[in-house]
């Protein structure tokens, strides 16, 4: 059960990423830096998510 719990956790943080990345990508003048951070820190997340869904299997 803690793992459900973690990867809902960590499911709606990668769900707020997205977000912000949409809203940094729709701002005329977007940051570059800030848009790759962004990106890097939800694909860090995306692993972990799938690294606790293949523990659960």
């Amino acid at each position: 059960m803690a793992i459900e719990s973690r990867i809902r956790e960590l499911g709606s943080r990668h769900e707020n990423l997205d977000r912000k990345i949409q809203e940094e990508t729709s701002r005329p003048g977007s940051d570059g830096t800030m848009l790759r951070e962004l990106k890097r820190q939800k694909l860090r997340l995306k692993e972990e998510i799938e690294g606790l869904r293949a523990r659960m299997h």
